[in-house]
């Protein structure tokens, strides 16, 4: 087997096994769900303790998480929150229809091999095919680098649901045993544990032995009052009045037959829009004038329209 390249882009030489830290590489910002709640905190997130708990358990117990809910509630926020309160780094798998092994894993610079084998016409097959599969020749993926990096990470594996069965195996694969093999040049093994979060919007059903493997965190819609307090911290200087009406109008809309009710993160533009407007209170013809900001359907709009001229 081919010897790694100095300075390629991982440590530990041939086989990359390198030693399992545990829940020693915890670092001090999330040693409880207090001090996770206060991390999200300072970063401008506002989490419940019932998210603060799930994640202080996760780091815990080694066990990814596993977060549903609407979309535009926070859950991919979360994984960018813990990572930046933790100090480490956010590695970001975007799942879509036809993601495959070589966009999630790792490919090889086919292009880069060709170019080495036209330049050495001299070698022999044996040692050229030691040169060409090393790590100067190999583009890690998401899951590679994560499990690769000798830090600790944040892996927020986007949107689950997006993916065939089949890579949501793989993933499955690669997630219980934090560790890929790859045949050229040797198998690599987490040195320390990465803080997993998989998020799904529900858009098809997820499979029993993935939701096993997880623990579970469902993040609904807020309540009002909570809607309030992220206004106050992602759109600052909002009045206590407009907050709240924008907070009871996203839980109205919410309630309504629409094709996509408003996000959180579609609320906190809304907040930003009428304050950037000088909208001071909301009345048929400020949400009439700036609805597309909140809703993004025509249809949805105008049921909007009707039937808040209705409650008003």
């Amino acid at each position: 087997m081919a010897k790694s390249a100095a300075g390629g882009p991982f440590p530990g030489g041939v086989n990359w096994v390198l030693p399992h830290q545990g829940d020693s590489a915890i670092p001090d910002p999330l040693q409880s769900p207090e001090a996770i709640v206060d991390a999200l905190a300072a970063q401008g997130y506002l989490a419940s303790r019932r998210i603060a708990q799930v994640i202080y358990l996760a780091m815990r117990l080694n066990k990814p998480v596993l977060a549903e809910g609407p979309a535009g509630v926070g859950k991919t926020e979360l994984a960018k929150a813990l990572a930046a309160g933790a100090g480490r780094k956010l590695v970001r798998l975007q799942c879509y229809e036809g993601l495959d092994e070589s966009k999630a894993l790792y490919e090889w610079n086919y292009r880069k091999q060709l170019l080495r084998i036209s330049s050495d016409s001299s070698s022999g097959w044996q040692e050229m095919s030691e040169d060409i599969f090393s790590e100067d020749f190999l583009l890690p993926r998401p899951l590679l680098t994560a499990i690769a990096s000798p830090d600790p990470v944040v892996l927020l594996v986007d949107e689950i649901d997006r993916v065939e069965m089949e890579t949501e195996a793989l993933l499955l694969e690669v997630l219980s045993e934090f560790q890929i093999t790859i045949p050229e040049l040797g198998t690599v093994r987490a040195g320390s544990q990465p803080l997993v979060i998989l998020t799904s919007n529900n858009t098809r059903e997820l499979s029993e032995a993935l939701r096993r493997r997880c623990l579970f965190l469902h993040i609904p819609y807020p309540s009002p009052e909570r809607e309030r307090e992220i206004l106050f911290a992602r759109a600052p200087g909002i009045p206590e009045a407009l907050a709240d009406s924008i907070a009871q109008v996203a839980r109205s809309l919410r309630g309504m037959a629409l094709k996509k009710p408003p996000s959180v993160s579609e609320t906190i533009d809304w907040a930003r829009t009428l304050l950037t407007l000088g909208v001071a209170r909301i009345d048929s013809e400020s949400f009439s004038e700036t609805s597309h900001v909140l809703l993004k359907y025509q249809a949805d709009i105008d049921i909007a329209l009707k039937e808040l001229a209705t409650e008003g």
